[in-house]
């Protein structure tokens, strides 16, 4: 069975909606979900997915638990909950034990913007696919100054297998226990430098994959110039039509508000009009089974990132609902 997996907590409840609605609208209510657990704050998301049959969260404890011994084994500095906002971001590692053959792991503040069809197709030939260009910028994922980087990975590799863990494709057993087990040991024999250091569970990932020598597919670079898209809220020429966005004619495959942070969705949920790119593309995925409580906005909008919070977001901080500071 092939399956959409994603990462979630109440935290991202809203981000989460507009996901699952968006898969509704684009790839149907019947394809199965399963969402994994960032932590154990999942009331409102057990809640909400009672009325959803497709979609369900991850259970299996021995899995969750063996994968939380391997990132303390791995990187424990990046469990480290005061340091690292995305603390619980390698449990999407479970998809590698199951439920799907085959998977498609969206991150919670991703839209689905078209048939993912292609990529399932592309497993069948590799054991990773992804589309992005993360490959543009390396020093996101490796330490760039660690001389050891490119003794294990040749300049090559480091210019075209980087990715954003964001959105890819894989298999069901790739790295079982005896992979791991090769990982951690070359890890722990001083492997662990090359790692950016700035990050939740990317940089590992993207090395797992490497030093796995994984066959690896990019969108982004095997389709012509003229044919590929972007898929970051950074990119503001997108055109959108019934709701869906192009890029220079070609419909996006997914759309990704990396850069915008959880609790500005959170807000705007709650009523505040604070601004960002294709926020109304969100509003709308987000309300699309219940528009009646779509938030209607009075005052002019604020950019989300503006210096100075406004009385609105320093009562969410009081109230723990978003990050102080």
């Amino acid at each position: 069975m092939n399956g959409i997996c994603t990462l979630a907590n109440d935290y991202v409840f809203d981000q989460l909606i507009a996901l699952l609605n968006s898969i509704d609208a684009i790839l149907g209510a019947d394809v199965p979900v399963c969402i994994y657990p960032f932590d154990d704050q999942t009331q409102r998301i057990t809640e909400e997915i009672s009325k959803r049959p497709n979609v369900f969260i991850y259970d299996d404890r021995e899995s969750i638990n063996s994968w939380d011994r391997f990132m303390l084994s791995a990187a424990p500095e990046r469990l480290n909950r005061s340091k690292f906002r995305l603390y619980g971001a390698h449990r999407r590692f479970c998809a590698f034990d199951g439920p799907f053959d085959k998977f498609i792991y969206l991150d919670a503040d991703t839209l689905v913007m078209n048939s993912l069809a292609e990529v399932f197709a592309k497993l069948d030939s590799y054991d990773f696919v992804v589309y992005d260009f993360q490959f543009k910028d390396v020093s996101k994922v490796y330490n760039v100054n660690s001389l050891k980087l490119r003794e294990i990975f040749p300049q090559q590799r480091i210019d075209t297998e980087i990715f954003c863990s964001g959105f890819y494709a894989s298999k069901r057993g790739i790295f079982n226990s005896e992979q791991r087990k090769f990982l951690l040991e070359y890890l722990q024999n001083g492997e662990g430098e090359i790692l950016y250091a700035g990050a939740g569970e990317q940089p590992l990932l993207n090395y797992m994959v490497m030093r796995s020598n994984l066959s690896f597919y990019n969108f982004a670079q095997q389709l012509p110039a003229n044919a590929a898209t972007g898929c970051s809220v950074s990119s503001k020429h997108f055109e959108e039509r019934e709701h869906i966005l192009y890029d220079k004619g070609n419909q996006l495959t997914y759309l990704h508000y990396i850069g915008v942070p959880p609790h500005i969705h959170q807000a705007v949920c709650a009523g505040e009009n604070i601004d960002f790119p294709y926020r109304e593309l969100f509003l709308y995925y987000r309300y699309l089974h219940e528009p009646e409580k779509r938030p209607i906005f009075a005052n002019p909008p604020q950019p989300y990132n503006a210096p100075a919070p406004n009385l609105f977001t320093r009562a969410l901080r009081k109230l723990k609902l978003i990050p102080q500071g």
